[in-house]
């Protein structure tokens, strides 16, 4: 016998207007530009945090918009992210980034002593990225992963596609964000058609 469906917790994805509040804010922190550039990057490209930090300075290929990641079950896969994450990621590079010294694999994304960042550090400068901006508290890398799914299917991209991107072993994983798409969709008609809700009809 068949185990019964279990619906899975959608995802909590940021609409776009919250999208933008995140991250057209005013520079936070001591790491601005570092802290920017990861931001962009998380929602350019859907990475989890552990993929963010694993990033060496050599992936980071500013020609072509990719970066080969190493995702869960050690599966490879390579990322693209935009123009904005490209000149976020950029700029900290040429202004900000601490170099580390005599490593052998360069980070990408280091702190003051030129050390790989930890993925508890992505998740604090998400955070408070969040707060500063009005967003819920529990906004987090997660968070900007999903809503990089959610809006590449509420531009039309389709689904094996967005299953490649975010390194999903099975399309099974990536059909959730379906239904998130489907619930916005309805939600918009509701606040935006004239008979979209009851108190709107009496």
């Amino acid at each position: 016998m068949e185990a019964p469906f279990r619906r899975k917790n959608l995802p909590k994805a940021l609409n776009l207007p919250q999208t933008t509040e995140l991250l057209d804010q005013t520079d936070q922190g001591k790491t601005p530009k570092r802290d920017r550039a990861i931001l962009e990057l998380i929602y350019s490209a859907g990475l989890r945090a552990a993929e963010v930090v694993s990033i060496n300075l050599d992936q980071f290929r500013s020609a072509d918009g990719s970066i080969p990641i190493v995702g869960k079950g050690n599966k490879e896969r390579i990322i693209f992210f935009g123009d904005m994450a490209k000149s976020a990621v950029l700029d900290y590079i040429h202004s900000e980034r601490k170099s580390a010294k005599g490593a052998h694999h360069e980070p990408l994304f280091t702190n003051n002593y030129g050390d790989r960042l930890t993925t508890r550090t992505v998740q604090n400068i998400v955070k408070r990225w969040a707060l500063t901006a009005g967003l819920p508290p529990e906004t987090s890398p997660h968070t900007l992963r999903h809503t990089f799914a959610t809006h590449l299917l509420d531009g039309g991209a389709d689904l094996k596609t967005v299953q490649q991107l975010l390194g999903h072993a099975s399309l099974a994983t990536t059909q959730i964000y379906t239904s998130v798409s489907i619930d916005r969709l309805h939600e918009a008609v509701q606040k935006a058609h004239p008979k979209g809700s009851e108190s709107d009809s009496v």
